[in-house]
């Protein structure tokens, strides 16, 4: 068969192709689709429609494939800063995970806000994702909820809620909340301010939680004044510090929900003139790329993000193997249930963390 000629101008179309390799518009689709062997296409026949698609630089369009086959193979996966370390990790782990698994990967960030998230998941599934990862705000889950009821595999991270009506994956954070106030408390602290993220989210709720059982088991109890913040953000760690300490100079240390709140509670004692931890001590949940060097390396309750990245990607992919399985049996039945694993957090004790010293020693 000879070449075919290049053409001058215009897009390279399945028909084009199947004129120049002289086949019909079906045998030069089944040829570049991996086909042939089931239409009983021949191996020759096969080699020179590839071989002419590739010689006029046919390139398919990926749009009419997924509505030939009904797979588009993206992932839609929203997070609510990827600004911030911990949720850039957990992306980039369900990236590979579900990559591996021949999926592509449409990012989107909510900006730790509900109607942003609602907007990106319309717009994910406007674009024909075949499955969500959402790490949410943690405020609201009913549009989550819907979603997976409809058909379109769900998977919530981080931020879990309490009904486990979806597939979910988090930390053990009232663990994570024990160790890291523990750590305080074997140091000596009995005074310390607590700089919370978006109290009505799990993991905020259950990080108290844990902080409160430590404090119990020690003879201690958490006052509620203690506790300042509303969101995960470094201005909140830095407002909330400067607050805590003006309402309670008796402090002596202080826990950050998240490292992005321990930045700001950082940045607020350097403003203050505070030495670390000379003269307060600092713990955090979550563990931050550079926290080893820092001036005061920092001490944390270290969630295992590659692992909870990981687990996200592993659950996704179950739950789209079993939709495809019972697309195949047009299954009506309700299916699997939603599962919800827990990943443990670690302990890093680093250099943020002293006894308290009498003020008269400064």
């Amino acid at each position: 068969m000879p070449s075919p000629e290049p053409l001058k101008s215009g897009p390279i179309t399945l028909r084009i192709v199947a004129e120049a390799a002289g086949v019909s518009i079906s045998t030069a689709s089944r040829a570049l689709n991996g086909q042939a062997r089931e239409y009983r296409i021949s191996k020759a026949t096969e080699e020179a429609v590839q071989r002419v698609a590739a010689e006029l630089g046919f390139q398919p369009s990926q749009v009419a494939r997924s509505l030939r086959l009904k797979r588009s193979g993206l992932v839609g996966v929203i997070v609510p800063d990827i600004s911030n370390p911990f949720f850039s990790a957990i992306a980039r782990e369900v990236s590979l995970g579900v990559e591996a698994a021949g999926y592509s990967v449409l990012l989107g960030d909510s900006r730790e806000e509900t109607t942003i998230e609602k907007r990106l998941v319309a717009q994910l599934q406007a674009r024909q994702v075949e499955a969500l990862l959402v790490c949410p705000v943690g405020l609201e889950s009913q549009h989550l909820v819907q979603l997976d009821q409809s058909g379109l595999p769900v998977v919530v991270a981080d931020r879990v809620f309490e009904d486990i009506q979806l597939s979910s994956v988090t930390s053990d954070n009232v663990a994570a909340g024990r160790i890291a106030t523990q750590v305080l408390i074997d140091h000596g602290h009995r005074h310390f301010g607590v700089v919370s993220g978006v109290r009505e989210s799990l993991p905020t709720r259950h990080r108290l939680q844990g902080i409160r059982q430590a404090m119990l088991a020690n003879g201690l109890e958490l006052d509620a004044s203690s506790i300042a913040g509303d969101s995960y953000t470094n201005e909140t760690g830095y407002q909330s510090t400067r607050e805590l300490l003006g309402r309670h100079p008796e402090i002596t240390a202080l826990f950050a929900m998240c490292a992005p709140l321990a930045a700001g509670v950082l940045r607020a004692l350097s403003d203050l003139g505070y030495a670390i931890p000379m003269q307060m001590s600092v713990v955090s949940i979550d563990d931050h790329p550079f926290a080893e060097l820092m001036k005061t390396p920092l001490t944390a309750a270290a969630q295992n993000i590659e692992q909870l990245g990981r687990v996200a990607a592993e659950v996704l992919l179950e739950r789209l193997k079993q939709k495809r399985a019972k697309d195949k049996t047009l299954s009506t039945g309700p299916g699997r249930g939603p599962v919800c694993h827990q990943v443990p957090a670690s302990l890093l004790e680093r250099a943020s963390v002293a006894a308290p010293r009498p003020t008269s020693e400064f």
